[in-house]
C-alpha cells in the first residue's frame, strides 16, 4: 500500500528577476525522509525550502501538505520583534506547559533562553530559531544551515537528536560530516533542475560527476549533429534544399536547443599569493596565561608555529579561541608569559562576523574603497596582488555578475558575502592567514576549492572552525581548548585529535582561584533527581529501553551465529554478523555504565 506523502509539490514554477529558479518542479516528501539539499550558492536551495514551508508563493503549481502534517522552517535571520528574550521567541509556538522542551534544547545548543533579544548576536538568534523548531517538533523539519554558529559539541548533540527523531527533515549544510551522518537521500539543484539520488551524501559527488559526464557527452553529440546538418545546408543543391525545408527547420531547432542549454557555472577563481616569505619561525608562545575576571582562558600554554604550518584551534563556543589567536598576533597582551613573532610577517584576517564588509555599500564600493585595493584616480579599478583589474572583471572571478556589482552587500546571501570577503582577502599578499569560521555558508564546490588553495599556499594558516571534515583536510596541528585554561596540542586534524585524545589519560584540572563560599545543603526529597540537567533526566528515562533493544539484538545475533552451517554457507554475512555482535555488546556495556553513572548522580549516592 502506497504511503501518503507528508508534502506534495506539483508543477512548481518560480522566477526571480526574469530568470527561472524552478520550472515544472514536482516533488513528493515521504514520512521519514532524511534529505540533504545541495547546490551552488544562489541555486535556489533556501527558496525551495521557503516554498515548501509556504513562506514564498510559487508563480504556478501547488504545495499540498497531508492532513495533520505540520511543516517547520528554521529561519536564517529570524524576526524577533515583540519578544524580550530568546526563550520567549523559542517557546512562542508551543503550549506554556511544554516550555521545558525549549530548556532541554537550549542546553544542547548552548544558548541562554534568558538572553535579551536586543543584544543577542546573530549566532544566538539562529540558535534560538533552531531551538524553536526542535521544541515544536513538526512532522517535517526544514533546516537551513543549522550547524552555523554551533560548536562541535552542539553539532554532535544535534546529530544525535536528528538521528533518533521520527520526523522527516530536509537539511542544507556545508558540513560534509553532518550530511554523511544524517542523510538517506540527496536532492541536487543545478541550473533550475532538481534531481534526486537515493543514498547517503557520501555517494553524491561520484553521482554528480557521472551526471555531468553524460551531459557533456550529449552536448558533444548535439554539436556534431549540428555541424553535419550545417554542412549539408551549405553544400546541398539549391533545389534539394527547397524540397527539404523540414530538414532546414530541424537544424534551426537543434541550434535553438543548444542555445537554451544553461552552461554549468564555473568555480570561483580563488587564488592566494604568499608574497615574500616570512622567517622560518612564525610564532613562539612560552608559558602564556590569560584570565578574564574569574574565567581562565589559558594557563601556561606553549606553542611553536613554523612557516607552512596549518594550526587549527578547536573547543566549545566561548572557551577563548579568538582570544588566544589575538595574543599570538599581538592584539592582546597575556597576563604572563611571552609571545615572540617572526620576521617579515604579512597578516590577513578572514573574520566570522564579516565585519570588514559595509552592508550599506555596493559590492563595487566595498572593493574600490578598501585602502589596500583602491587605485588612486581610477574609480573602476582595484589592485589585485600588485596588478590592476577592472572591478567588475574581478567580481566575475568570484561568480558575481555585472548586475550585482552595484547592489548593496546586505542583499547578498550568506554564501555570497563569504565569497566577497574572500575576494578582498585574496587580493592581498600575505604569508600568515587567519581564518575564523571560513566555511560558514560556502557551497561545497567553493569549499573544495578553498581547501585546495590552502593546500598549495606557501604561507602559514591559523584556523578556527567547527567543520570536522574541513579540519581533517586542512590542519596539520590541532590546539584543543578543553575549558578552564586546559589547552593541549595534537598532531593532525580533527580525527587525529579524537584518536590521540582517547589515548591520553584525563588529568584533574586545577580551577582558577575564586572567593571561598560556604556550601549550603539543599534538602533532598526521596525521589528528586537533584543533580541532573534536563537532557540527563531525559537520557536516564530513555536508557532502559535502549538497553532492552540492544539485549534483544544481541540475542538474535547470537542465535544466528550459533547455526552450524551459517559460516560455510555465507562467510561474508558471518563476518558482518560477528562485527555487529561486537558493536552491540560494546554499546550495551557503555549504556549500562552511563545508566549507572546517571542513577548515582540522580540519587546523590
Amino acid at each position: 500500500m502506497a504511503r501518503t506523502p507528508l508534502l506534495q509539490l506539483s508543477d512548481i514554477s518560480l522566477t526571480f528577476g526574469g530568470d527561472p529558479v524552478f520550472d515544472d518542479l514536482s516533488l513528493a516528501i515521504q514520512p521519514g525522509d532524511r534529505v540533504a539539499l545541495v547546490g551552488r550558492n544562489g541555486s535556489g536551495k533556501s527558496t525551495l525550502m521557503k516554498v515548501m514551508a509556504g513562506l514564498v508563493e510559487a508563480d504556478a503549481g501547488t504545495v499540498i501538505a497531508a492532513p495533520g502534517v505540520s511543516v517547520g522552517y528554521m529561519e536564517q535571520d529570524p524576526t524577533m520583534a515583540g519578544f524580550s528574550t530568546l526563550g520567549d521567541y523559542a517557546a512562542s509556538g508551543i503550549d506554556p506547559s511544554e516550555t521545558y522542551r525549549v530548556e532541554m534544547v537550549a542546553e544542547g545548543l548552548k544558548f541562554d533562553p534568558a538572553g535579551d533579544v536586543s543584544t543577542a548576536s546573530g549566532g544566538e538568534r539562529r540558535r534560538a530559531a533552531l531551538a524553536k523548531l526542535m521544541a515544536e517538533a513538526p512532522k517535517l523539519m526544514l533546516l537551513d544551515e543549522p550547524t552555523n554558529h554551533l560548536d562541535i559539541e552542539a553539532i554532535a548533540w544535534l546529530e544525535a537528536e536528528l538521528q533518533q527523531t521520527r520526523a522527516g527533515f530536509f537539511v542544507i549544510s556545508h558540513d560534509r560530516a553532518f550530511l554523511r551522518a544524517l542523510s538517506r537521500a540527496t536532492l541536487w539543484i543545478d541550473r533550475g533542475v532538481v534531481r534526486r539520488m537515493d543514498g547517503a551524501f557520501d555517494k553524491f559527488e561520484p553521482w554528480r560527476e557521472k551526471v555531468w559526464e553524460e551531459e557533456d557527452l550529449q552536448r558533444h553529440k548535439l554539436n556534431r549533429k549540428i555541424k553535419a546538418e550545417a554542412r549539408w545546408a551549405v553544400e546541398g543543391i539549391s533545389a534539394r534544399r527547397k524540397r527539404n525545408m523540414g530538414r532546414v527547420r530541424a537544424l534551426q531547432e537543434l541550434r535553438a536547443e543548444r542555445a537554451s542549454q544553461i552552461k554549468r557555472q564555473g568555480t570561483a577563481a580563488l587564488s592566494l599569493d604568499a608574497g615574500p616569505a616570512s622567517g622560518k619561525k612564525v610564532i613562539e608562545a612560552d608559558g602564556i596565561s590569560l584570565t578574564f575576571g574569574d574565567k581562565r582562558i589559558v594557563r601556561g600554554f606553549d606553542l611553536k608555529v613554523q612557516r607552512g604550518d596549518r594550526v587549527a584551534f578547536v573547543g566549545p563556543n566561548g572557551v577563548g579561541k579568538t582570544s588566544i589567536i589575538k595574543m599570538l598576533l599581538g592584539d592582546l597582551e597575556p597576563d604572563s608569559g611571552t609571545v615572540k613573532r617572526g620576521t617579515n610577517l604579512q597578516i590577513t584576517v578572514f573574520d566570522q562576523a564579516r565585519a570588514q564588509l559595509n552592508p550599506d555599500e555596493s559590492l563595487w564600493d566595498n572593493l574600490v574603497n578598501d585602502p589596500e585595493m583602491g587605485v588612486s584616480g581610477k574609480a573602476d579599478q582595484v589592485m589585485v596582488r600588485g596588478k590592476t583589474k577592472h572591478v567588475v572583471g574581478y567580481l566575475k572571478e568570484f561568480l558575481f555578475d555585472e548586475a550585482q556589482a552595484r547592489a548593496p552587500v546586505r542583499s547578498l546571501s550568506g554564501g555570497e558575502k563569504a565569497r566577497l570577503l574572500l575576494a578582498r582577502l585574496m587580493a592581498r599578499e600575505s604569508n600568515l592567514l587567519v581564518l575564523d569560521e571560513p566555511t560558514n555558508d560556502l557551497d561545497i564546490e567553493t569549499l573544495d576549492l578553498l581547501q585546495d588553495i590552502l593546500g598549495d599556499y606557501d604561507g602559514t594558516v591559523l584556523l578556527v572552525s567547527h567543520d570536522r571534515d574541513f579540519l581533517d583536510r586542512v590542519a596539520t596541528t590541532t590546539v584543543a581548548m578543553e575549558g578552564d585554561g586546559s589547552t593541549v596540542v595534537y598532531a593532525g586534524g580533527w580525527s587525529d585529535y579524537q584518536a590521540q585524545r582517547g589515548e591520553r589519560p584525563k588529568v584533574a584540572v586545577e580551577k582558577a582561584p575564586s572567593k571561598p563560599q560556604v556550601a549550603k545543603e539543599k534538602p533532598k526529597s526521596e525521589n528528586a533527581q537533584v543533580g541532573l540537567s534536563f537532557t540527563e533526566k531525559h537520557r536516564l528515562e530513555e536508557l532502559p529501553s535502549v538497553m532492552d533493544r540492544l539485549t534483544a539484538e544481541i540475542a538474535k545475533l547470537e542465535e544466528l551465529l550459533a547455526a552450524p552451517e551459517f559460516f560455510s554457507a555465507n562467510p561474508v554475512k558471518f563476518q558482518k554478523a560477528t562485527e555487529a555482535l561486537t558493536e552491540r555488546q560494546t554499546a550495551l556495556a557503555a549504556a549500562e555504565d552511563e545508566w549507572l553513572t546517571l542513577e548515582e548522580k540522580a540519587t546523590g549516592t
